[in-house]
């Protein structure tokens, strides 16, 4: 069992969390990308996780999910994945709740002795709807991107992406484009990841969190993933179909 201490909280990793069935949807890894699936408590993406509050591992009709309270509970990473990269996409597959605070950062990606990042961000908004909101920073750059009339409802599985081509920022909500714009972002070192919370501890994300995907280029809208289709059909990505087995991860 393994401890994390911030102030005036204890954190406590189990080993139990382990026994989780094995996923109902196939998890497609793109052939130049990296896929973090969150089934687990104890590693991602073969990086050993620190646990902040008590998320639990979940069953989901898309399979074993991390669900977070929106209050307490996230999880850290001793890496960047998109260390050294000029352009990149980030994905996720979540469920966002209904009944979640206002401002919520379900994942944040910092570089090691510096304010630079990338956040991906949800709001939400009144009858059950939430908007996308992402940002990057690089030193005085910096560019956020959010349009509340792009409403989606809570308590279905979007996926949801970042995409950065060395000057033009955009995101997308099930493959369609709904915002980009031109940022001077530079390539960010070393760092760390946060996942259900921002950094800092504030602006939890209340949801359920099955997969975030890394790619070192930008992705067209036909490679994004999509919304799986539901019950049972997997429609994450139109590339390789192969199921990503932890084990084979290195331990970085």
């Amino acid at each position: 069992m393994r401890r994390l201490f911030f102030p005036r909280m204890a954190v406590v990793v189990s080993a139990s969390v382990c026994a989780v069935m094995a996923a109902k949807v196939p998890v497609a890894q793109h052939a130049k990308g990296v896929d973090w699936v969150l089934d687990n408590l104890l590693t991602i993406g073969g990086h050993k996780v620190s646990v902040v509050g008590s998320p639990r591992v979940v069953q989901t009709p898309v399979g074993a999910a991390v669900e977070f309270n929106g209050s307490t509970d996230g999880l850290f990473v001793d890496a960047n994945p998109i260390e050294g990269l000029a352009t990149f996409t980030v994905e996720a597959l979540i469920e966002p709740a209904a009944d979640g605070p206002p401002e919520q950062r379900f994942l944040h990606l910092s570089e090691t002795g510096s304010d630079n990042r990338l956040m991906m961000e949800m709001r939400l908004l009144p009858d059950r709807a939430w908007c996308l909101d992402t940002f990057l920073r690089h030193g005085e750059a910096s560019l956020t991107l959010i349009d509340r009339e792009r409403t989606h409802p809570a308590g279905s599985w979007p996926a949801v992406a970042l995409t950065f081509d060395g000057k033009t920022m955009a995101h997308f909500v099930d493959g369609v484009r709904e915002l980009a714009g031109d940022v001077a972002f530079k390539t960010l070192g070393a760092g760390r990841t946060s996942i259900g919370v921002r950094q800092n501890l504030v602006s939890w994300f209340k949801g359920r969190i099955r997969l975030i995907r890394f790619t070192p280029a930008v992705l067209s809208v036909d490679e994004l993933m999509k919304r799986p289709t539901l019950p049972g059909g997997p429609t994450l990505l139109a590339t390789t179909e192969r199921s990503r087995n932890r084990s084979e991860a290195s331990d970085e």
